[in-house]
């Protein structure tokens, strides 16, 4: 199929446009075929970009090392360009979008010259679901192209879906690097500097311009742009919610299943929890999504969830068959690794993957590399946000529901972040608002997901939405208020809950285990939603009894008892932190009630101490 044969006027008058302004060689349609997969997989192993992985070991499957400036996710280069700074609030970067427009138009202007211009059209959800949205991203890369027909739905059938005027969501991409004539790359990872990249989002237009980079979440733009900072405007205009959420779906040994969503900021244990395997003996957790969620009222009053991606772009490091064995089995063939290290047989290795590295591997930065357990000053030989990019439906814990158009009723919310101290294993909000005020103050330790944020550091992450909220975050929360309004029945809502795996004693030994064990708290709040666990209210919320959860082995009495304590000093300092340092941000956006939970939690746990 070529520009001329697509039926979308809008759509085609588009792509001319952009490729006048670009001058590429040629423009190349994404129809979705495995044949033009291999094709274009054959074509980057032959331009030296990627190497071929041992095929009795990772069949169908090639590695990448990016470019030492191109390898996570820009924040300071990630625009919210709406029509006013106020608009886009205090979270975010603005720049005026008309004058950022002009100067992402000037370069862009002849930028892929010498390449070729991909046009790939991708569903966010099934194609046709009810909650599904569409996007266009017009690219320079065949990387995003091949990494795009794993994550989300791309081909003719999306075409198909918009017709001569459907609505899509247009997104621009180029790596930054045209190529003179008779010049090549060489092989190697094509990006612009640093100080050229451009991740910019016009929230009123529905627009995304990307730049200067061609990893992960900056160039794939269904991912974070789209499934995140523009479709949380388009839910906030239409009365739905998208969210940074695993979906799992969890059942008893009686045959009675839940669903529950989980938002946690970046390399938190989001994919780890999504494909759980419990420990405990007749449970059961399937995996319908491990990042993204987007919920909408069902016509019974329910809020139903899609998974809008098509596969998983998961950080491989710290991934292992004990800590993810679902994961290891998704990305086992048919994937796309980037910035692993690779063993002289052409697998790739990376640290915590569950085994010492087999002999002299080559670094993520292409050079010889040989392990050394005693050198704690040893670089890594996988990059710390080194990602694997695999197929959904290659997991053996999806569950069938997860391409269902209508979507899974969801039950239970959980927010979560990597906290040494206070934060207690599990609690429950009272009701919906509280949930809300709950989600609002999240923390997180930082980890390598985010470029140029310092490592170990606490931050506020509300609802894990920090980096992907495309509007002003004290309107965001007060969308999730209005949407807990717009429940027919309250009864109806999902029950809302904070856990926190990762407590720590003052000698920094984990007090709790973590992975499969984690099934465990997941049980009580699968009895919280079906009003069978043991309670008890305390100054923080709804928590479970001393011997509510199941103790897992090498947890004593004691752990558990530190793990569910209430920590009242430790939790006055959030209180102070998140007055003095955090609401504030949201001046006279933050929503009035969430300002009132916060003084009844200080007047709660004044009252307790």
């Amino acid at each position: 199929m070529n520009v001329n044969d697509i039926k979308h006027a809008g759509l085609k008058k588009w792509i001319l446009d952009f490729a006048a302004l670009t001058t590429p060689e040629e423009i190349v349609i994404a129809d979705g075929s495995s044949a033009q997969y291999d094709e274009l997989v054959a074509g980057q192993l032959a331009g030296g970009y990627c190497v071929k992985l041992n095929p009795e070991k990772r069949p169908g499957s090639i590695a990448y090392n990016s470019d030492p400036s191109d390898v996570a996710r820009v924040e300071n280069r990630t625009y919210i360009a709406a029509q006013s700074k106020e608009a886009a609030g205090p979270t975010n970067n603005w720049i005026d979008p008309t004058e950022l427009k002009k100067t992402m138009t000037g370069l862009y202007k002849g930028c892929m010259k010498g390449r070729t211009l991909y046009v790939i059209p991708f569903s966010m959800g099934p194609i046709g679901s009810p909650i599904a949205k569409i996007g266009v991203e017009l690219t320079d890369s065949a990387y995003v192209v091949i990494n795009m027909m794993i994550m989300t739905r791309v081909g003719l059938k999306v075409l198909d879906v918009l017709g001569t005027d459907g609505e899509y969501v247009p997104c621009y991409h180029s790596v930054g690097k045209p190529l003179a004539e008779g010049q090549s790359d060489n092989g190697k990872w094509p990006c612009a500097p640093l100080e050229d990249k451009y991740i910019s989002h016009f929230p009123e237009t529905r627009e995304i311009w990307s730049y200067g980079s061609g990893y992960g979440g900056n160039a794939l733009l269904g991912k974070k742009c789209l499934a995140l900072r523009i479709a949380s405007v388009l839910a906030h205009d239409e009365g739905w919610l998208a969210e940074h959420m695993l979906i799992l779906k969890i059942t008893n040994p009686e045959g009675r299943s839940i669903f529950v969503t989980g938002a946690f900021p970046s390399a938190c244990g989001k994919t780890n929890l999504a494909m759980l395997v419990p420990t405990i003996p007749g449970w059961k957790v399937e995996t319908v999504g491990d990042d993204i969620a987007w919920m909408k009222y069902g016509a019974d009053g329910r809020l139903y969830a899609i998974n809008p991606e098509a596969g998983f772009f998961g950080v491989a490091p710290g991934t292992s068959n004990d800590s993810n064995y679902n994961a290891m089995v998704s990305a086992s063939k048919n994937s796309i690794f980037t910035n692993c290290a690779l063993t002289e047989d052409n697998d790739v290795w990376w640290e915590g993957i569950g085994y010492d590295a087999p002999g002299k591997l080559i670094d993520w930065n292409g050079n010889e590399w040989v392990q050394n357990k005693g050198d704690k000053t040893q670089k890594p030989a996988a990059h710390p946000n080194a990602r694997f990019t695999a197929p959904a439906a290659q997991c053996p814990s999806i569950a069938s529901e997860w391409e269902d158009p209508k979507g899974v009723p969801i039950s239970a919310i959980l927010f979560g972040g990597r906290r040494p101290k206070t934060i207690p294993l599990v609690h429950q909000s009272h009701d919906w608002n509280h949930g809300v005020f709950l989600g609002s103050i999240v923390g997180s330790e930082i980890t390598a997901a985010a470029l140029d944020l310092k490592v170990g550091t606490i931050r506020r992450d509300p609802f894990a939405m920090l980096p992907f909220c495309g509007y002003h975050m004290g309107e965001y929360f007060q969308h999730w208020i209005n949407v807990g309004k717009a429940a027919k029945d309250q009864s109806k809502l999902p029950k809302i809950f904070y856990v926190n795996w990762f407590r720590k004693t003052d000698e920094g030994k984990w007090l709790w285990p973590g992975f499969g064990e984690n099934s465990r708290v997941l049980k009580w709040v699968f009895e919280a939603c079906e009003g069978t666990a043991k309670t008890i209210d305390t100054p923080i919320g709804v928590m479970p009894t001393a011997d509510a959860i199941d103790r897992p082995e090498g947890v004593s009495i004691e752990d558990m008892q530190e793990l569910l304590a209430v920590d009242i000093d430790g939790w006055l300092k959030e209180v102070e932190d998140i007055r003095a340092n955090h609401y504030p941000k949201f001046g006279d956006k933050l929503p009035k009630e969430l300002a009132t939970f916060l003084d009844q939690l200080e007047a709660n746990l004044k009252a307790a101490k």
